[in-house]
């Protein structure tokens, strides 16, 4: 085999190996949330896959899926506020889909999705 090929056998075993997000990514992300105003509250979490009420400021285990995280939330001086986090796909999923599985375990599974790592609650004052 000519010299000029082991740079790309390199480059394609590297890719194959880290290619799929189903073998690297948790079925959970942390999300770190909080409210706008520095108030404590509780929140209803939910998406297609999980729904959890959670303590506000907190940092919640929050399963991957490819719709927004709902969330409806009360803060201790009875503000309301609902909305939506919207999840990303993570780039590992390009690689899988070329190299491995083209992507069909990551969409089925969900796992090449991705929240923010933190999100701020905004409360009307």
């Amino acid at each position: 085999m000519p010299r000029s090929y082991f740079p790309i056998l390199a480059l394609a075993s590297a890719l194959a190996i880290s290619g799929c997000a189903t073998l690297t990514n948790d079925e959970n992300v942390p999300v770190a949330l909080s409210f706008s105003n520095g108030d404590s509250g509780t929140c209803n979490l939910a998406n297609k896959r999980q729904s959890q009420q959670v303590q506000i400021p907190t940092t919640a285990s929050v399963r991957r899926s490819d719709d927004n995280l709902q969330y409806n939330c009360t803060t201790s001086h009875g503000k309301t506020v609902a909305g939506g986090i919207p999840s990303t796909m993570g780039g590992k999923i390009v690689a899988s889909a070329v190299f491995l599985d083209l992507g069909i375990v990551d969409s089925i599974t969900d796992k090449h999705r991705e929240y923010p790592a933190s999100f701020v609650i905004p409360v009307a004052k």
